[in-house]
Parts: structure tokens; C-alpha cells; sequence
């Protein structure tokens, strides 16, 4: 990789370039540490990063939890699994994909769900997120419990944010390449982009939650953005299928709580942003136009609502965050 211009600063784990700092004199440091519930912010511009600063949590090495940022990353490995021929298309059913994971008792219409509604949080089944989520995860069977809920739209019209989607979309996977989604994430991200994976919370069943509580470091999560900026490469090599990259970032549904576009696993914002985001203010950003990638954690026990603190952050990137491009 370039050698990344980067300065150690006196007393803490604070990175800046000093074409960041002429653009926007003070602005952006100012900015973060008027903001208690952030962690840290990282901004690459091209092969350099330009900017990295940690003001509180465990700092740009420790991992950090990247809450619903994980349902990025499974989208992100459902791309990969189709391009290797282990899910036929990404219009394949889950009756096709993965019938043994579909209850008996499923709702009717759940086995014929397909991979793109569970991508796009359209697969018309009740919401195990939000208020039913602790009802969700304490059941004795996640995957079951999902598809057991009443359908509240037809599959592939609204979005309904529901961890429970992703989670089966996660389940659907490891059966489809007969392995954990731990081991595709470590073999098909992991491994090309150099960063760990650690495991992370499983279902009763032994499934990996497919949505919510995977770990990273947020120099790792910085590598992930720019793996999205760069069309799926890093260093060069192909990683994830630009096709896929191409399909993930097109508007395919809108979130009625941030009014954001949603592609593949990814939010989309009018000013170009690529967003994956994570409760308490989690993000995995790629401004492709641009040229930016940014990394951000927060404090992963406090809220962070689109008329409130996501709201600040948003503002951040598309203020200073883009001046400085």
C-alpha cells in the first residue's frame, strides 16, 4: 500500500495531515471533541489517510463493536457467494438457497422470499428489530421466531429495518457454502484486506447473527470503506465483484426514519455518501466521487437517531468531512 502521510501528535492516539488542517483551520477537530458520545473518525483520501483521531474509547487499534454495520459486511459476502455460484442469483428464494433453515410453520410466502428482499430489508415479515428486539434474541429460536411472524407487507415493496432479515440472510449463507459466516468473513474480507475477524454472537442454533454485534478495529473498519470507494479492490486485487459493488450502491427501497436510499446492505445519501451504519453511531462510509473514505465509532450503549446524534454526524460528513476533499 502507498505509504499513508500520516503525524503522531503529542499526548494520544491523534493522526492529521496538514492539507486537512489548512483546509478547514481547527473546524473538524473542534467539531468531534464537542461531540462526548464519538470515538473516533478517520478519513482516507485516496491511498492516504488524512486524518485519524480517537479522543476517547480504546483508541484506532482495539476493536470496537460495529453493531448493524455488520449487515453491510453479510451483504457484502452474499455478493461474493453469488459470484462464486454458491447462491444462484441474487433473485434466488430461500426455498431454493436454504430450505432447511425455513421452518415448518413458516409464515406462508417466507421459503419464497428471496435473497435480494432479505439484502434490502424488504422481506415483509414483522420487525424483530426496535421494540421487539430483546422479545427477538431472548426466544429459543431466532431463525424461527423471524419467520414465524406475520407478514406486514409484500416481500419486495417495503423496508422494514429488521435484524431478523439479515440474520436469516446470514443463516441462508452459511448453508449455501456449507460453512459458518465467520469463515467466509475471515477467507473473502479478512484475509485480502489483512484484518481480523474475531467470532462474534451466535444464535441458540449455532448460527452467526447475521445482523448486529461483529467486532472490528476501526483502522480495519477504514480499510473496508475504502475497499467500497475502490469498487471492491484492494491493493490492487480484486476482492469483492465490482458488479456487486455497482448493484449495492443503487437506490432499492428508503428508510422512513432517515429518509436515506438503501441499496445492497448499504444507506445512500443524497450527497453521495455510501453508508453502512450501526446503532450509536457506528459508520463505514465511501464517497466515491470524491475520493474519501471515513471511519467512525461512538459510544455503542447510546442511541443515535436520525433527528439527533446520526443526525450530527451526518452533518460532519457532509460539512468539513467533504470541505476537506
Amino acid at each position: 500500500m502507498t505509504t499513508r502521510r500520516t503525524f503522531l501528535l503529542a499526548g494520544g492516539a491523534v493522526l492529521a495531515a496538514p492539507g486537512l488542517v489548512r483546509a478547514q483551520p481547527g473546524e473538524l477537530r473542534s467539531l468531534i471533541r464537542g461531540m462526548p458520545q464519538l470515538h473516533s473518525l478517520q478519513i482516507a483520501r485516496g491511498a492516504d489517510v488524512v486524518f485519524a483521531e480517537a479522543p476517547r474509547g480504546g483508541g484506532l487499534d482495539a476493536f470496537a463493536n460495529i453493531k448493524s454495520c455488520s449487515k453491510s459486511i453479510v451483504a457484502l459476502l452474499l455478493g461474493v457467494a453469488i459470484d462464486r455460484g454458491e447462491v444462484p442469483s441474487v433473485t434466488a428464494t430461500l426455498d431454493q438457497v436454504a430450505p432447511g433453515i425455513v421452518p415448518p410453520d413458516a409464515t406462508e410466502g417466507v421459503a419464497d422470499i428471496t435473497m435480494e428482499d432479505l439484502v434490502t430489508l424488504r422481506a415483509g415479515l414483522e420487525r424483530t428489530s426496535g421494540a421487539n428486539y430483546g422479545e427477538w434474541i431472548n426466544s429459543g429460536n431466532w431463525l424461527a421466531d423471524a419467520m414465524t411472524r406475520p407478514m406486514v407487507a409484500r416481500p419486495g415493496t417495503r423496508m422494514l429495518y429488521s435484524t431478523g432479515s439479515t440474520h436469516i440472510l446470514g443463516a441462508a449463507l452459511a448453508e449455501a457454502t456449507g460453512r459458518s459466516l465467520l469463515q467466509p468473513a475471515r477467507d473473502r474480507i479478512g484475509a485480502p484486506l489483512g484484518i481480523e475477524i474475531p467470532p462474534w454472537t451466535r444464535d441458540p442454533q449455532g448460527f452467526y447473527l447475521g445482523g448486529n454485534e461483529m467486532a472490528l478495529r476501526p483502522r480495519d473498519m477504514l480499510k473496508i470503506a475504502m475497499l467500497l470507494r475502490d469498487e471492491g479492490r484492494h491493493d490492487g486485487r480484486r476482492v469483492i465483484p465490482e458488479g456487486w459493488i455497482a448493484a449495492s450502491t443503487k437506490p432499492r427501497a428508503r428508510s422512513p426514519w432517515s429518509g436515506l436510499s438503501y441499496g445492497y446492505g448499504w444507506f445512500l445519501s443524497p450527497s453521495g455518501y455510501v453508508l453502512g451504519r450501526g446503532y450509536g453511531g457506528q459508520i463505514i462510509a465511501a464517497h466515491p466521487s470524491r475520493d474519501l473514505a471515513v471511519a467512525i465509532t461512538s459510544d455503542p450503549t447510546l442511541p443515535a437517531r436520525s433527528d439527533g446524534y446520526f443526525g450530527r454526524l451526518m452533518r460532519l460528513l457532509d460539512g468539513p468531512v467533504l470541505k476537506a476533499a
